[in-house]
């Protein structure tokens, strides 16, 4: 049986073989963690190659996702579906072992990582989804939800601003089946990080609550070894293992320099990182004892056979539960919540409401909510005005088998905790905060979309309309630029029964994120009828038309389809021919086939104009160079939302004034 070193020695080798091979990559970090891994995956982790979707495995998050080969070495060595070919063809053109972890792409890769901080988010959130589904589903003598959430995370990661942000939250909320390990080497791309990284990591990790186990040599299997049984023995709190480690351990002339972080070490130096570790194979070549040792089909397969059996126990003691329990980890919906949300919508639509959007999103989470066990939402610090705790929102820090996050001011760190949650499985997760505050969050709605995590993302306050808070607080170009992110669907409601709608296609929508962007100011009803009901579901539909040909078509969004009506009444009255278009999603509609698209928007009426309270350019591929957008191009100015609109020239003497220019 090899020894422990020599297995590790088999992450080093095929790491730094792959990347020299790529002529591209980062040797430093798998090379300088490979004991670590060595004895974290061999010893505790209870995983199944065979099955890597097995429901109560641990999870593992390389958060410091540039040492990606790590995690690749690891797959492959344990037994998954990931060949020797797929390490050649690392970093190569459609290869499932991408520069960075991709989800999706490699089995064992959890989650997307690479922006660096945003790993270990994703680690709370799945931490967060364990405590929740066990506390929600376990009974006594019956645990069929207990894994763990395995991290590692470096200089980098406790060095951006969201490891603070959700580390902070993890320790407030107790997390205790969390455990980190910090890969402390003090090297980062610009060298030694003294100096520009002096915290005392350990101290603030304990401000924050964790369970902190200082000043282990990363390279001492046995020192690794029994401060992972420590972690363990804490499960009340998060725990963080700091790990000294030397980058690129092994290399005789590049290791504890920053010059094996990020490029391949050379050809020369691969061949004296042989002879140094003792390491005889060729490139790419494992000796059968090492695959062997690292084997852990079998063992997987015994852990997931013996949870079979637990979950058999559980299914005849608690049948409704189980059954339950099934349907929530395969992501289905129950059997009647489309003909429920239906009636719903039918619903709000009678009533005809004048209500912000912002109130009709909370109505639709009071009619939607109690059909869904799979929600968990949360806002950071905004409940009150982003109205997302509906009537059986209960808080999971009183209330473990709860549904509802208190985030704090955390919207970078709260969306990326979503992710986390998303991945895990069992639950929709949805949070709220203003739109102009979707800024912080960009990257980790960037990674929610790139993953296809199916994340409900709820901005309100959404245009100058919030008011005297004034432009720095009031969104111009938000809407418009999270359009532009690949799959994410982006919803502007423009009353409350196209924001009920709006929360039912971003619930049933399974292959990605949705925005759902809401008003601080109440929207009239918009009439309509049954066929035009069930057409807002395809994004953009014809909401009040002419007689034949239009003259002139205006395309509006949220708050401003009020002034889109008002302006064709003002209109047909003068005689002219003019057809409104709602477009409450924009992505929603470009998927439309190009007959249904042509029918709304037909190609031979080239007179149209676009009104919407942000920015103007997304706008001019549906209006042309014949059209014109009533937008805004510049910040807003603190003053009474009805002031601003006339100031901004978001009335129907305008919007009518701009329809006859083009006419």
């Amino acid at each position: 049986m090899p020894s422990r070193r020599e297995l590790a020695n088999a992450i080093r080798a095929l790491s730094m073989d792959a990347i020299q091979k790529a002529n591209s990559g980062h040797p430093g970090a798998p090379m300088g963690m490979a004991d670590i891994a060595e004895v974290l995956w061999n010893d505790y982790m209870n995983h199944n190659p065979n099955n890597p979707n097995w429901a109560n495995r641990d999870r593992f998050v390389l958060s410091n996702g540039h040492g990606s080969m790590l995690i690749y070495s690891l797959a492959h060595l344990t037994g998954y579906d990931l060949s020797m070919d797929d390490i050649k063809n690392f970093r190569q053109l459609h290869a499932k072992t991408a520069g960075h972890p991709e989800y999706g792409y490699a089995p064992a890769v959890e989650t997307t990582t690479g922006p660096l901080g945003q790993g270990i988010a994703n680690a709370v959130g799945m931490a967060i989804a364990e405590k929740v589904l066990a506390a929600q589903f376990n009974r006594p003598n019956h645990d069929i939800v207990d894994h763990y959430t395995y991290v590692f995370l470096g200089d980098g990661c406790m060095m951006e601003g969201i490891s603070h942000e959700v580390c902070s939250l993890a320790g407030t909320l107790g997390v205790g089946k969390l455990i980190a390990f910090y890969d402390d080497n003090g090297i980062s791309i610009d060298g030694e990080v003294d100096g520009w990284f002096t915290d005392n990591t350990p101290q603030r990790f304990a401000a924050y609550g964790w369970h902190v186990i200082e000043n282990i040599d990363g390279h001492d299997a046995e020192a690794v070894k029994q401060a992972v049984e420590d972690a363990r023995s804490h499960n009340d709190k998060p725990t963080l293992i700091c790990c000294k480690t030397i980058i690129g351990w092994g290399s005789p002339n590049k290791q504890g320099k920053e010059s094996c972080h990020g490029a391949a070490l050379g050809n020369d130096e691969v061949a004296l990182v042989r002879k140094t570790i003792g390491w005889d194979s060729p490139p790419f070549e494992m000796p059968d004892d090492i695959y062997q040792g690292w084997d852990a089909k079998d063992k997987g397969a015994k852990l997931e056979q013996q949870w079979n059996k637990q979950f058999a126990a559980y299914e005849k003691a608690h049948p409704e539960l189980a059954a339950e329990f099934k349907r929530r980890l395969s992501g289905s919906l129950p059997a009647n919540f489309l003909e429920k949300a239906d009636t719903f919508i039918s619903s709000v639509d009678a009533k005809q409401e004048k209500i912000a959007s912002r109130k009709a999103s909370q109505n639709a989470l009071n009619g939607f909510g109690p059909l869904l066990p799979e929600f968990i939402g949360g806002s950071a610090d905004l409940a009150g005005s982003n109205l997302t705790l509906w009537k059986g929102s209960k808080a999971i820090k009183a209330h473990p088998d709860g549904n509802y996050i208190n985030y704090g001011v955390r919207e970078f760190g709260m969306s990326a905790i979503m992710n986390g949650i998303s991945l895990h499985g069992g639950f929709i997760p949805y949070s709220a905060t203003f739109l102009i505050f979707s800024e912080y969050a960009r990257n980790a709605l960037r990674m929610a979309a790139l993953m296809k995590t199916q994340c409900i993302f709820v901005y309100t306050h959404d245009s100058i309309g919030l008011g005297e808070d004034g432009p720095t607080h009031q969104p111009v170009e938000q809407t418009a630029t999270l359009r532009l992110i690949p799959n994410m669907d982006v919803w502007r409601p423009c009353d409350a029964v196209e924001s009920a709608i709006a929360w039912k296609m971003a619930i049933t929508r399974k292959e990605g994120p949705s925005c759902l962007i809401f008003s601080r100011q109440g929207l009239p009803h918009q009439p309509r009828t049954k066929e035009q009901l069930e057409l807002i579901e395809r994004g953009g539909y014809i909401l009040t038309d002419c007689d034949g040909t239009p003259d002139a078509i205006i395309i509006a969004t949220g708050s401003e389809v009020e002034l889109a009506v008002g302006a064709a009444k003002q209109l047909n009255e003068k005689g002219k021919k003019i057809r409104v278009v709602s477009m409450p999603s924009t992505d929603v509609f470009d998927a439309q086939n190009e007959g249904y698209r042509e029918s709304v928007l037909p190609s031979s009426v080239i007179k149209r104009v676009a009104v919407e309270a942000g920015v103007s350019d997304g706008w001019m591929k549906y209006v042309g160079l014949q059209g014109k957008v009533v937008g805004i191009n510049r910040f807003g100015e603190s003053a009474p939302a009805g002031e601003l609109f006339k100031e901004y020239g978001f009335t129907v003497d305008n919007v009518v004034q701009t329809v006859e220019t083009i006419l």
